[in-house]
């Protein structure tokens, strides 16, 4: 059964507005490193942001280990993203915080409001934090402000912070628009290996084709909203790239 079930996904900006994604449906399996490609504007944000209900979608169902992710309540929903982890464009850091502070950032989730506001964090999530700084690289800067380092460190930082969460799946939003093309490369690298090392299935929103080809299993083209294509890496290839990016306006 797959971990993620996406049926007839439809999304408006407004109540009167267009169609954003236009009955968009496919299958996450556990295993899988999945990438949205498509033009610009063609919904792939919308889509992944969909999927944690960042975006409300107007109709269909997207189930996550069988539970009907546009049916739950407030609460629920809270519960249900400890479990999705997000990785963003932008980095989202808090700069003024330590690079500890925002990696433990990431279990306010489960952690009590008052221990949240002192920052009173378990011994166990101290160490697992240190533990994944150490892993992508940055257990020298723990205790430097997040506006301190370079745009590959900070998405460092954001890797080990949704991954402080023990997700089940992990959502990616243009995880390298920010970067260099060598940076882009050292992060999707390590995003994989550590996704595979803790087995958590990713679904990618990513602007950089050659990024989707050489690092994911499977792929899913959007244009206007209208999924193009559905299925794997290998099955790729120029004429359905060209399909899928024919409205690109160059």
């Amino acid at each position: 059964m797959p971990i993620l079930e996406v049926r007839n996904l439809i999304a408006k900006y407004s109540a009167r507005g267009p169609e954003i994604l236009k009955s968009v449906s496919f299958d996450v399996e556990d295993d899988d490193f999945f990438a949205i490609i498509g033009p610009s504007g063609a919904g792939k944000s919308t889509l992944i942001r969909c999927i944690n209900r960042l975006v409300e979608p107007v109709s269909g169902e997207i189930f996550f280990e069988g539970q009907d992710v546009t049916k739950l309540n407030s609460r629920e929903l809270r519960s249900l993203r400890r479990d999705i982890g997000m990785i963003f464009q932008e980095f989202n850091l808090i700069d003024r915080m330590s690079v500890m502070d925002n990696v433990l950032s990431g279990r306010l989730g489960y952690t009590g409001t008052i221990r949240s506001i002192f920052r009173a964090f378990k011994k166990t999530d101290i160490q697992h934090a240190l533990a994944l700084l150490d892993r992508v690289g940055l257990i020298d800067h723990v205790d430097k402000r997040a506006d301190e380092l370079s745009g590959g460190q900070r998405q460092r930082v954001g890797i080990a912070r949704a991954l402080m969460q023990d997700p089940k799946l992990l959502l990616l939003d243009e995880p390298t628009s920010a970067l260099d093309p060598k940076i882009s490369r050292e992060v999707m690298a390590l995003i994989l290996e550590m996704a595979r090392e803790l087995k958590v299935p990713c679904l990618c929103n990513i602007h950089d084709v050659n990024l989707a080809m050489e690092f994911c299993n499977k792929i899913i083209g959007l244009q206007d909203g209208v999924k193009m294509f559905d299925g794997p890496t290998e099955d790729m290839n120029e004429e359905r790239l060209n399909e899928i990016y024919a409205m690109e306006v160059l």
